[in-house]
């Protein structure tokens, strides 16, 4: 047996039991695994029928340009299906996405215009009225439109939901979702509700999205709105695809929870998804205590997990943010270990004979160099004997006219594998800033002394 084409694979992504990290839960828990579609997402399943749907009413026609603004995965499955179906592609998203969403879409030949995420939806910069912009502009132009598009909701309605119900043989009792769009969680609720009233639709938020204060109040409270790190999940605004109707509660999970989640789905789990199944993963154990014995739970698994190597499966990237404490060292532990003494440093406005005066007192080779007490660039003894030897005169010059960039800067997480990969020829240190603003210096010698200590 084979396909005619890439689209006929969309769909019939299997059921997987989670064991490890749910142990402690009564219920059987069971992963639906979407990363097997041919774009690694559940999006695959949307955007197709948005174009089909499109199509079959005459909005899109031959040879046309789809310009949708997406977080990647939705891009992913509107660019495969363009490329069967012959037409262009301009997408917008926001600069919270990770750059392997972005790589991905350009690797299907789209266009893809990056904009900021901390503005209003309604600012003429957000991916929003971008892309809205570009629709009016570009001839022969379709918009999906993925947040109002119910063909969205009706994808999961017509295959999501009906293969839970066979896969589960109508025995699922709950579903477990992260809200984006909505469309996933509201077309495969309703048909599930329709097989079963009983069973529960539980909605994944995160700090900083409207929707739990909204189906708890019925208010859209700006005041909630603020960025937050986690993708594919919240929004600032409710997507007519939400049907607050069909889901039952919205359970909000932080920034942390779903990163460290997302990251112990594939060491204890085995399983290699995105940042949203963290997300719903987490949620679920938040709501632990409402489930029994006998229930069985399914959690949708969005995306892949390669989206997201540059942060949640990034260890650094972890520590940066304060998510990942571990027994490795870092920029604080290090400095921990290290002797106290006053950061010797030069102002920009002082002569270069000056400086080498204080280098050579203190047999020190690099210096940094301030400027109103805040670190500008550094000098070091190579610059001095090269600008010497083109201009002796410099030497009563300002240092400003010879310095070079300054020492790299890290944060107290930083861990000493990224310090030692940016000690190299041209840097002999890294600075370090604390909460404060205050900053300090790790040398080779401090690493090898903490390593020894």
């Amino acid at each position: 047996m084979w396909y005619n084409n890439i689209l006929e694979t969309i769909g019939n992504t299997p059921l997987v039991r989670l064991n490890t990290i749910t142990k402690d839960i009564p219920a059987t828990v069971l992963a639906k695994i979407e990363t097997t579609n041919p774009g690694n997402s559940i999006k695959d399943r949307m955007a197709l029928k948005m174009i089909e749907v499109a199509e079959k009413n005459g909005q899109l026609k031959p040879g046309g340009t789809i310009i949708e603004g997406t977080s990647g995965n939705t891009g992913m499955g509107l660019a495969m299906a363009a490329i069967i179906k012959g037409y262009k592609c301009i997408f917008t998203t926001t600069d919270k996405q990770s750059k392997e969403k972005v790589d991905a879409l350009r690797a299907f030949g789209a266009e893809v215009i990056v904009c900021p995420t901390n503005v209003e939806p309604e600012d003429p910069r957000s991916y929003y009225s971008v892309s809205s912009r570009l629709e009016r502009e570009v001839p022969n132009s379709w918009k999906p439109n993925q947040y109002d598009n119910l063909a969205n909701s009706l994808a999961h309605y017509e295959q999501t939901g009906p293969e839970i119900w066979e896969q589960t043989e109508g025995k699922i009792t709950h579903l477990v979702v992260g809200v984006g769009t909505g469309g996933t969680i509201s077309g495969a609720g309703k048909y599930l509700k329709e097989k079963n009233p009983a069973i529960k639709v539980w909605g994944i938020d995160t700090y900083g999205s409207v929707f739990k204060k909204y189906k708890e109040t019925g208010i859209l409270d700006k005041n909630e709105i603020y960025p937050y790190i986690t993708e594919g999940i919240g929004e600032d605004f409710l997507p007519e695809n939400v049907n607050f109707d069909v889901i039952d509660l919205f359970e909000k999970v932080t920034d942390k929870d779903a990163a460290l989640m997302t990251r112990d789905i594939a060491r204890k789990e085995g399983i290699f998804a995105g940042n949203s199944a963290g997300s719903a993963v987490a949620g679920l154990m938040q709501l632990k205590d409402q489930l029994k014995e006998g229930d069985l739970v399914v959690v949708i698994f969005h995306d892949h997990g390669s989206r997201y190597m540059g942060k949640m499966y990034n260890e650094d990237w972890l520590r940066e943010r304060g998510f990942l404490k571990d027994e490795k060292l870092t920029a604080k532990s290090i400095l921990a270990k290290k002797e106290k003494l006053e950061i010797v440093t030069v102002d920009c406005e002082k002569t270069i004979v000056e400086a080498i005066n204080t280098m050579n007192a203190l047999n020190i080779s690099q210096i940094p160099v301030t400027q109103k007490g805040m670190v500008v660039g550094k000098l070091a003894e190579g610059d001095i004997l090269r600008a010497l030897m083109e201009n002796p005169a410099l030497k009563s010059s300002p240092v400003k006219e010879i310095m070079s960039a300054t020492f790299p800067f890290v944060d107290l997480n930083t861990s000493i594998d990224k310090i030692s990969a940016l000690i190299n020829k041209e840097n002999s240190a890294v600075l370090v800033e604390d909460e404060q603003g205050n900053f300090d210096i790790i040398t080779q010698y401090d690493i090898i002394n903490a390593i020894s200590a």
